[in-house]
């Protein structure tokens, strides 16, 4: 694997960088209700050194009945600012999954137009399982002020979702299990319609992952998009069930050097919840 500060990095990359003055590690461990784990407790139980924890669920937008929408820019300043993270640092994000919700956080930070962050491959699993160090106690910050400019780019709502799917054009690209994507397995979240974004694409975000939860090699990536009917070298606006997953679609385009991509934050949440917007089901 090629180490990427803007990307993804391995376990033995950041147990050699993990001293550097200006290393920001941060624990984005997030898992769907039926999980039935505790991210913050397992958190505060043991944690990589350093590492701040991310809260999906809190830094988002309260004012949204969608589950963690990205949150305003003020409040992503003044969260980043308390935990000590800002302007000269390079992020490191890793999750307890492996590779999961961190991949979510890569992007909120790209969304805020912050480069030097990167996703831990393999993630929490990786580095204990490799016998690297562990800590209880949460990091003591100090203020960093944090200049953000907005990627607007990189977010899609559902209009532009809606267009997107009557032009064919950008290509759109489902993360979700092909059941779900099909229509032929219950959504985890209530009052949703079952089935797919019209003439989107499924491309299971597991499908993308090694058994140990590391990405696959940028050339297997390509093959797999291609072998789903996705062109990789054209735009792409990723979804899921509630843009956590299609953060890792996202991830996965830009090692391959597909930068012309936008993740749909409301994702099927929104998309399955609204009478108005047509639904497909079967395969793609």
């Amino acid at each position: 694997m090629v180490d990427d500060p803007k990307t993804l990095v391995s376990t033995s990359w950041l147990a050699k960088h993990l001293k550097d003055p200006d290393m920001r590690l941060l624990d984005a461990s997030w898992y769907l209700p039926d999980a039935g784990r505790d991210p913050k407790a397992e958190y505060d139980a043991a944690h990589i050194p350093g590492a701040r924890f991310f809260d999906i669920e809190d830094i988002s937008d309260a004012r949204s009945d969608l589950p963690h929408m990205a949150p305003p820019v003020e409040k992503f300043m003044s969260r980043m600012r308390a935990m000590g993270v800002g302007d000269g640092h390079q992020v490191v994000v890793y999750d307890g999954a492996g590779l999961m919700s961190a991949a979510r956080v890569w992007w909120l930070f790209r969304l805020m137009g912050q480069e030097n962050v990167a996703v831990l491959d393999g993630g929490l699993p990786k580095w204990v399982d490799e016998g690297h160090p562990t800590e209880d106690m949460p990091p003591i910050p100090r203020d960093r002020h944090m200049t953000v400019r907005l990627q607007n780019h990189l977010v899609r709502d559902v209009t532009q979702v809606a267009q997107a799917s009557k032009l064919g054009d950008p290509q759109i690209v489902d993360a979700r299990a092909p059941a779900r994507f099909r229509g032929e397995a219950p959504e985890p979240r209530e009052g949703l319609r079952a089935g797919h974004i019209p003439g989107s694409k499924n491309v299971n975000y597991e499908t993308l992952l090694n058994d140990d939860k590391t990405m696959k090699d940028p050339e297997e990536l390509r093959a797999i998009f291609e072998a789903a009917g996705v062109d990789p070298d054209r735009p792409v606006i990723t979804t899921c069930g509630s843009g956590v997953t299609a953060a890792i679609l996202a991830l996965a385009l830009e090692r391959i050097g597909q930068t012309k991509w936008s993740l749909y934050d409301g994702s099927w949440a929104e998309w399955g919840m609204f009478p108005t917007v047509p639904v497909a089901t079967g395969d793609a």
